[in-house]
């Protein structure tokens, strides 16, 4: 049983589609399944319209004798396996970890509604190309993956039949051995993330001019970082706000061991593998109740949500850290245990159950 997999990220490129692939490369043949990566990098050197069409040829050649292509995006490598998967006759899985249309739609165009106000209203052609895109990749997929519930929903509203859309969580792998990191500062927040409008790091720097005694570490690169940079010189908080850039899996993980508290202050999330292994590197975790993050943590139970951008509600709840250690103890023990939900053979088993239903079709 061969399944090919279309990828717009992959090692050493960080990202959620790059570890999802690692996983499905690592995770199926354990149980019988042949796996073959495609990933889009080698085709980014040429022109846009022409990396599509060379990558649709790599996918075209690599396929060959697979029965299933798994494609992790909608776009980038979504669109390409769809068409080879159409003229093969080969079953079709399309991945779809976010809202590609939104993502764009807030980088490139200006849109500044939330991701839920962005599923019911109409905008220029731009965007409204980019939504047909994604609608046509996710209609004509013979079975749609989401990371979450929520997503799920999100999807069901795009017009794709409940039938086609399964939910299946990210398996997450937490046989990790933290570095040892000696704290450098006596409080630490430890953030990490894109640096992109969504994820909302300009609240939370701001935070720390009501926290005196904190600092703050971010993890990530992205479009918004310069920006962030001269948010933290104007508030003049150039000595507490640390930046990282893309640190390794295990790196990321020992910061988190090592932290007081990680608080992602995210307007989206479609499943966060940083919230999963904050919970297992048993360090409070506050976050914000968007998208799939209510089905990882129940607040005041595993940890914290609030609002995004709630700058008086998250300050006060970094403080209750200190504050409040027993109930924050008996918080990430909590969640300690919640992190089992994800473990990677109850995802690849999942996806077994999908995989054969498909092939009793082929």
């Amino acid at each position: 049983m061969k399944i090919t997999v279309a990828t717009g990220l992959y090692p050493p490129e960080i990202g959620g589609p790059a570890t999802h692939t690692v996983f499905l490369e690592q995770e199926l043949p354990k149980l019988g399944y042949e796996v073959v990566v495609v990933p889009f990098r080698q085709s980014k050197k040429f022109p846009k319209i022409l990396r599509h069409l060379h990558y649709t040829f790599r996918l075209l050649r690599a396929s060959t004798g697979s029965s299933i292509l798994f494609a992790q995006d909608v776009a980038s490598v979504g669109f390409p396996a769809l068409v080879v998967a159409k003229i093969t006759s080969k079953k079709f899985v399309v991945r779809v970890p976010g809202d590609f249309a939104w993502e764009q739609s807030t980088q490139r165009f200006g849109v500044t509604d939330s991701i839920d106000e962005f599923q019911t209203k109409q905008y220029g052609w731009r965007v409204q190309f980019l939504r047909w895109i994604q609608n046509r990749v996710t209609k004509f997929a013979d079975k749609v993956v989401t990371p979450s519930e929520y997503f799920r929903q999100l999807v069901i509203g795009w017009g794709v039949p409940s039938s086609q859309v399964v939910t299946i969580y990210n398996g997450v792998d937490l046989d990790i051995e933290p570095k040892t990191i000696v704290k450098p500062w006596p409080r630490l927040i430890v953030s990490s993330g894109r640096l992109v409008p969504w994820k909302g790091f300009q609240k939370l720097i701001m935070c720390l001019t009501q926290l005196p005694n904190w600092h703050l570490l971010i993890i990530g690169d992205g479009p918004m970082e310069q920006q962030l940079k001269q948010l933290v010189t104007d508030a003049k908080l150039s000595g507490r706000v640390h930046f990282t850039g893309n640190l390794s899996r295990i790196d990321v993980y020992s910061w988190c061991h090592a932290a007081d508290v990680f608080v992602l202050n995210t307007h989206f999330e479609s499943f966060s593998y940083q919230i999963v292994e904050a919970m297992d590197a048993r360090v409070p975790v506050i976050a914000t109740r968007v998208g799939s993050i209510p089905e990882l943590i129940t607040s005041e139970r595993e940890g914290l949500l609030l609002e995004p951008d709630d700058e008086q509600g998250l300050v006060k709840a970094v403080k209750t850290v200190v504050e409040e250690p027993e109930v924050w103890r008996g918080r990430v023990a909590a969640a300690a245990k919640k992190v089992k939900e994800f473990d990677v053979i109850l995802t690849a088993k999942r996806f077994d159950g999908l995989f054969k239903t498909l092939f009793k079709h082929v």
